[in-house]
Parts: C-alpha cells; structure tokens; sequence
C-alpha cells in the first residue's frame, strides 16, 4: 500500500479540497489519510467492481459492495453519474449522494466525412476494453450485413480476433484518429451490463452516430427514450432499428452535455464545505517527515 507516499504526495500539493476518484490502492491510502486527519473529502462511483469481480472471479455481489460501502461512507459527497447509480447505490446502503454527470468534448467529436472507414456498410463500431466485464461478445456474435470494428484493447483481444477472424480488431486510437473511427461508423454497439454511465455513448452522439445497447443503467440515463438510437434486450434488433436514427439528433442530444455544466455540479458537490474551514491559508499546514511517518507540525 502507497500510504506514506501519498502522505507526502498530498502534504507536498497543499491542496484545498481532496476528491479521490477511485477505489483502488491509491484511493484507499487517499482515504487513510484523510480519515486519520479528519481532512472532509469526496469520493466518485465510476465503475460498478463488485459486478466485474463477480463476471471474473464470482466474488459475491453483496461481499464486495460492504466493501465499496466502507470506503465511500466518511466522504462528504459520493458523486454518481445517472439517476439509476443513485437509486442502486442507495439501496446498498450508501449515503451521501450527489449527482456529477459527464461532459463530452464538442470540438473534437464531431460528424465528419464517412469515408474514413473504406469497408462493406453499415459498420458497427465498439470503442472500449477489450474484456470479458464488458460483454463485448454480445456483439461480436450478432449475425448482421456490414462490417463490425473494435477499437480498444484488453485481455481477451488475443482470444476474440482469433475466434473472430471477420471482425476489424483496431487497436488503441486517441485524439483526432479516434473521432475519425466514430464518426465513420454507421451504429455504435454498446454491449456492457455494467458501466455506470459510459461516455463513449456520447462521443459517438456528438459524431452524429446512433447508439444500439441493452436497456440497462448507463443507457437508460444517457439516451433513455431519446430518438438516437435504440435501447432493447435483443441487442440485433437494437442495432438494426438505431440504423434509423437522425444524425442530427444525436449530435443535439451530445450537445446538452457540456463540460461546463459538469464542472458546475462538481463545484456544487464541494460547496457545503468551503476549503479556507478546513485548510487555513488555502492549503494543508506545512509538514515534516520523523523516520517512517508523516507528522503535521501544525494541527488542522
């Protein structure tokens, strides 16, 4: 565990809020100091682990949301993204929610020209892990007319583009080469049961490209009954009926969720307690370093 250098990462930053992101290694030392001296904090629910380790390893459910619940219960706000996350969260017990939803870059996600991607059409585009917790098979499966491309990586890349030698495996894309993939596909195929919201749902809106998923959260909160794309348990049906959807419409719908709102609500997640009442001087006190431990020299 990272404790004592964290210590240090965070004395030396000085910071006047501490938000911490994740429940991995590094968020639990976060949360190990700031507990240790009563630093208020906030935390994030991104990814839904218990349901991952459950596809992995078939870690009870319930084993790994006490877990989950341990380390989001001093914080003084646990964003989510989506009503949905919200409402199952609450009913494993967790406090404290608020809502923190996500923005998607306009500029860089766009409709662009098609031609991009010279293969048969319609093509289905999957931009994301390439990993069993995503239930991309689903859609390498499907028995469809066009092409199927997947721009991603993972564990189980190795074993599915053998299994599935017509499919385009493409690898890792960022910036202006990623954008290109999305907006020259005809459908993005959303697969997962388990992203709590999946902002690739946007990029591929704000392209003008319609969505095909299972009627699960994420989904529903993103597109719920918008026209852009379709949301159905037969996940073929989904993609065949999201081939209908307006361009025009999806790439409005992208619109509405700007990083300006989104910061917005972070800031408000913050709000109810100021950082000069926490940290005196916009910052935490100055410290010094005694053997293997990080002592304050200074209360807070």
């Amino acid at each position: 565990m990272p404790s004592r250098r964290m210590a240090r990462i965070i004395e030396g930053f000085r910071p006047c809020v501490v938000h911490i992101a994740t429940e991995g290694p590094l968020g639990f030392a976060a949360r190990s100091y700031c507990t240790k001296r009563k630093v208020p904090f906030t935390t994030a629910f991104h990814t839904k682990f218990p349901e991952y380790l459950n596809a992995r390893a078939h870690v009870p459910v319930k084993w790994t949301y006490k877990v989950m619940r341990h380390f989001h219960e001093p914080s003084q706000s646990v964003m989510v993204a989506t009503q949905t996350v919200e409402n199952e969260l609450a009913q494993h017990g967790f406090r404290n929610i608020k809502r923190w939803s996500r923005g998607v870059d306009t500029q860089l996600f766009r409709p662009r020209d098609k031609s991009f991607l010279n293969l048969p059409r319609p093509i289905a585009l999957y931009v994301g892990r390439v990993a069993v917790e995503k239930n991309i098979e689903a859609f390498l499966a499907l028995n469809q007319p066009g092409s199927k491309v997947v721009v991603g990586d993972g564990p189980q890349l190795a074993q599915l583009s053998r299994k599935y030698p017509d499919v385009i495996f493409a690898g890792v894309k960022e910036g202006e080469e990623l954008a290109k993939y999305f907006a020259a596909a005809d459908v993005f195929v959303f697969p997962s049961l388990t992203d709590t919201f999946g902002l690739v749902l946007l990029e591929a809106l704000a392209c003008g490209v319609p969505v095909a998923a299972y009627p699960v959260a994420g989904p529903l909160d993103v597109i719920g009954d918008a026209p852009v794309g379709c949301l159905n348990a037969d996940l073929g049906v989904a993609v065949r009926k999201a081939l209908d959807a307006s361009p025009d419409a999806c790439r409005a719908h992208a619109e509405s969720y700007s990083w300006d709102s989104s910061v917005a609500q972070f800031l408000a997640n913050i709000a109810p307690f100021p950082p000069e009442r926490f940290f005196p001087g916009g910052g935490l006190p100055p410290t010094e370093f005694k053997g293997d431990s990080t002592v304050a020299v200074s209360p807070i």
